[in-house]
């Protein structure tokens, strides 16, 4: 089916031990989907699974239409947000832009600066990368994962680092996305501005996932 993302009986084993458990649901396009747990649960490892970031060991997703693995290597047009995104630290943050955009070149100089204004960070600074603090390069990584526009957005605990301004901006930012039709999926441990936006929330625990509201 085109209009859901299907996770049917995902299973990953690492160094025979299970890190997703038999995990199934189906999520409809358009939403914003949770998952709270705490770290080691699965939550990030779910995520890359669904993202085409590891290979599963048994079971399958399907996104959209497409088979992750097997039909496509990865979602067509994804944004993701995850806490080791590599940047150039020599460059600064709009020209780390620049060069990702290059890559698919869907998107081009307006759409970066765009992006980069979303999160808060000045499209104008010449500081490179390796002098932002731990809160910039959040924003940055936010940033790379929402100027193509994605279809799928993938968060996985965005508000790390953040001080409040920063969780508001991305509470405001996962409205947005959502209202323009893509489909969120955001991790969380304990951030009640962003939990308070989501449409379901899943449990992650041991590596299975329950649906609680």
């Amino acid at each position: 089916m085109a209009d859901i993302i299907r996770v049917a009986d995902a299973t990953k084993v690492i160094r025979g031990r299970i890190v997703l458990d038999h995990v199934t649901f189906d999520l409809e396009r358009g939403g914003v989907y949770g998952f709270l747990g705490v770290n080691g649960s699965g939550k990030s490892m779910l995520f890359r699974a669904i993202s085409g970031l590891i290979h599963l060991t048994s079971g399958t997703i399907e996104v959209f239409g497409e088979q992750v693995g097997k039909g496509v290597d990865f979602p067509s047009n994804m944004g993701l947000c995850f806490e080791s995104s590599g940047f150039w630290d020599e460059k600064t943050g709009l020209q780390n832009l620049f060069y990702l955009a290059s890559i698919r070149g869907v998107v081009g100089n307006k759409e970066t600066e765009c992006a980069l204004e979303r999160v808060g960070l000045d499209p104008k600074d010449v500081r490179p990368v390796s002098a932002y603090s731990m809160g910039m390069r959040q924003r940055l990584t936010i940033a790379q994962a929402i100027m193509e526009a994605p279809q799928l957005l993938i968060m996985d605990e965005p508000t790390n680092a953040l001080d409040v301004d920063g969780i508001a901006i991305v509470a405001n930012i996962i409205q947005e996305e959502c209202s323009r039709g893509a489909t969120v999926l955001v991790s969380s441990h304990n951030e009640p501005t962003v939990e308070a936006l989501f449409d379901r929330t899943f449990q992650m625990e041991a590596g299975r996932a329950k649906e609680v509201s």
